[in-house]
């Protein structure tokens, strides 16, 4: 039977169709749409009325991938996150895409997202036996999961997403040395239960999924090979000194610049620079040396629920 999964994100829509066999599945198509409803609202709690009309273009561009794969709309699950769920026209918001496009939306909370997104990594990612710390950063918000292959220790959802980030501390470009330094204070006191988590997890590895440290494989990749990475290949290490290196470079140049380093896309131009940002803290703030990145997240650990049923 084929199913599809949507990812209403702050930044990106990302749709997963898939051909699912009992606890088996192919993927037949994947795509996703920079529907950016938290532009222009997400720091005010709302989403704009030009937010509301480009979701409605990319979940009716989303609908005729689901005609044309023969996904009927009772086998869609469309998940909202961050934007949507701290949003004070939320429910007018789903309810307007509802009739504008047909589809359902069911708005889950950060703890679930949470949880979805360790279904997701483990379901691509070799996670090991010691405890390492997944981190999503969407746009809306960020979430935290220390967990092993088997269990999650500890998990948090913290509304400090790249956009809401990029309205706070990105008021120059490039961003000023004093906005990160800033930023670093602000991470501090806002990710203070992550410290007392780290504290007494002590997690060895980074788990990076989606978004920013997808294009900083993209970067690595093509700084290596001089091309994209494989689409098959869903798991990767980023070596701590290549992090380094693009760090200093996405924190040190204009938009322009950046977006003539090999490996990025206009997408990802510019929540990248807080992206890395906040990566940075992480991993001097924790002292942890080893990056790995899973492209899995939220819609596949979607996914992982529906094939385990």
């Amino acid at each position: 039977m084929r199913k599809a999964i949507i990812d209403l994100g702050t930044n990106t829509f990302q749709l997963l169709v898939v051909e699912q066999e009992e606890h088996n599945f192919q993927i037949i198509h994947e795509d996703s749409y920079a529907a950016k409803i938290g532009q222009g609202g997400i720091s005010k709690g709302i989403i704009t009325q030009e937010g509301i009309e480009r979701a409605i273009v990319g979940l009716n561009y989303f609908r005729t991938i689901l005609e044309k794969e023969g996904v009927s709309l009772a086998n869609v699950k469309a998940m909202a996150t961050s934007a949507v769920r701290n949003a004070s026209n939320g429910q007018e918001f789903c309810e307007k895409i509802a009739e504008a496009t047909g589809i359902s939306i069911q708005v889950i909370s950060g703890d679930e997202e949470a949880g979805l997104i360790y279904e997701g990594v483990r379901l691509g990612t070799q996670i090991g036996r010691t405890p390492s710390m997944i981190i999503d950063i969407g746009g809306g918000s960020v979430e935290f999961i220390i967990c092993d292959a088997s269990k999650v220790y500890w998990k948090q959802s913290f509304e400090i997403g790249g956009q809401r980030l990029m309205d706070q501390f990105m008021n120059t470009d490039p961003i000023s040395p004093r906005s990160v330094g800033l930023m670093r204070d602000y991470l501090e006191d806002a990710l203070l239960p992550l410290t007392n988590a780290v504290h007494q997890y002590a997690p060895e590895c980074i788990i990076g999924s989606a978004g920013s440290f997808e294009t900083l494989v993209d970067m690595y990749w093509h700084q290596l090979h001089g091309d994209w990475p494989p689409r098959e290949q869903v798991s990767f290490e980023l070596p701590l000194e290549s992090f380094k290196t693009s760090f200093l470079a996405l924190v040190s140049q204009d938009r322009e610049k950046r977006m003539q380093i090999p490996g990025m896309i206009e997408l990802r131009v510019d929540m990248i620079v807080v992206g890395v940002c906040l990566i940075d803290f992480i991993l001097k703030r924790y002292d942890i040396q080893k990056i790995k990145v899973s492209t899995y997240a939220l819609k596949e650990g979607v996914l992982a629920k529906l094939l385990n049923q």
